[in-house]
Formats: C-alpha cells, sequence, structure tokens
C-alpha cells in the first residue's frame, strides 16, 4: 500500500515500456508526478522516458540494456513509495492572460451559464494555483488540474474548426491551454501571448507535468506588448 492508499496496478503497454495505473482519485495525478521524480532520482541505467498521465504513469525502458520482467520487478519495489502529496518545490509559471472580448469569445456566454458576471469568471478562474497534470491531444498542451469545480462547463456540442494559438478554455473539469491553432471544442475565456510550444527552443514545451500555473489577467496594451516579444 502506498501512503495515498491502493497500490497502482502495472500492466504492459509496450515491449519496451510499463504502465502503472493508480486508482481513481483527487490524489491519483499527485501519486504519479511523485512516483515519477523518484525514479528519475534514482536514474536507473536501463530507464528511457517517463510520461505521467491523469492517473498513470508510463515507464520507458531499453530492452537491449535490461529484460522486461527486471523492470517490472524492480517498479514493484518501488511502486509503495511515492507519498500521496505532490512535491511544492515543482515551479511556479505565470501565465499572461487577456480575458474576454475577440480573446475569450465564450466568455459572457459562459459566465452567463454559470450565474456570474464575466468579471467574477476571471476573477475565479485566476484564483487557483493549477497543476499541470499531463501534456497531451498536441505537442505542448497542458491540461490543468485545480479548476473550482463550480465553474465546470461542457465542451461545446461542435467543436470550432479554429481555436487561435495561446486560447485559453475550460473543458469538463479542467481547464488547458491552446499551444497552436488547431481544432477544439473548449469554451474560450482569453489567450496568452506567450508560445507553449517551439520546437527551437532547447525545451520545447513552456509547461511540464508537475509544473503549478497561475493565470494573471492582463489589459490589451500588456497583451500587445509581450506579443511583440514573444
Amino acid at each position: 500500500m502506498t501512503a495515498g492508499g491502493i497500490a497502482p496496478h502495472i500492466e504492459a503497454l509496450a515491449d519496451d515500456a510499463w504502465l502503472l495505473r493508480f486508482a481513481p482519485g483527487d490524489d491519483a495525478n499527485a501519486r504519479a508526478h511523485v512516483l515519477a521524480a523518484r525514479l528519475r532520482g534514482e536514474a536507473p541505467a536501463w530507464l528511457r522516458d517517463l510520461v505521467p498521465g491523469w492517473d498513470s504513469l508510463g515507464v520507458c525502458f531499453d530492452p537491449a540494456a535490461v529484460p522486461a520482467d527486471d523492470v517490472r520487478a524492480w517498479l514493484l519495489a518501488h511502486r509503495d513509495h511515492a507519498p500521496a502529496a505532490a512535491t511544492a518545490s515543482a515551479p511556479v509559471v505565470e501565465i499572461p492572460v487577456r480575458y474576454g472580448g475577440d480573446h475569450g469569445i465564450d466568455l459572457a456566454d459562459a459566465a452567463d451559464a454559470l450565474g456570474l458576471s464575466p468579471a467574477q469568471l476571471i476573477e475565479r478562474h485566476a484564483a487557483p494555483l493549477y497543476t499541470v497534470a499531463m501534456i497531451g491531444f498536441a505537442p505542448g498542451f497542458p491540461y490543468l488540474a485545480g479548476l473550482d469545480p463550480a465553474l465546470a462547463l461542457p465542451r461545446l456540442a461542435t467543436p470550432r474548426s479554429r481555436v487561435p494559438a495561446g486560447s485559453v478554455g475550460i473543458g469538463g473539469a479542467q481547464t488547458g491551454i491552446y499551444p497552436r491553432e488547431s481544432p477544439g471544442g473548449w469554451r474560450l475565456l482569453g489567450r496568452t501571448p506567450l508560445r507553449l510550444f517551439d520546437p527551437a527552443r532547447a525545451s520545447p514545451s513552456l509547461l511540464a507535468p508537475g509544473d503549478r500555473v497561475r493565470f494573471v489577467a492582463i489589459d490589451d496594451a500588456a497583451f500587445a506588448a509581450l506579443e511583440r516579444g514573444a
């Protein structure tokens, strides 16, 4: 048993990867990130990559260096040592957002659906300290845990064919940021001028699983200035 409850189940993901599935619950993602940090710290020679999911952790290994069963045995010996709480040492990344207007075309309708004013929705959306639960859907797209449950909204019945890069939206019980122009069905509250994914950077993705995120509301002038410097 882990400190958070039921030990994760281990199953084969591929010939060179195992998948640890954590019992569903509020701390499943935190446990995945803490165990990932522990495995990185141990840094066994066969470890190739770690991929945290919402309630899982993919462990990729070098099959030429070690038998798959040996990796499974190693994971079985280590999986029970992940505490339930995520480390507070993860970096906090501030994401400037121009809410509403052309940048957040769903803000007014979303606020109305929630029984809030647009200003109240902005305040409540920007209040939490979010955690990057995982990166997915598109390179650099962060699924952020920590949205106020009262702000949960269903996705659009018909997704848009074009969502601008940097759009910040709500999809169900999560909030996220579109790293590039793409189709999408999340409710768009605003947009950030920051570039979430740039393959020319040493670290292409601005955010990584386990990072903490805080949204900061900005005005048009600040958006334009930051966009010019992006």
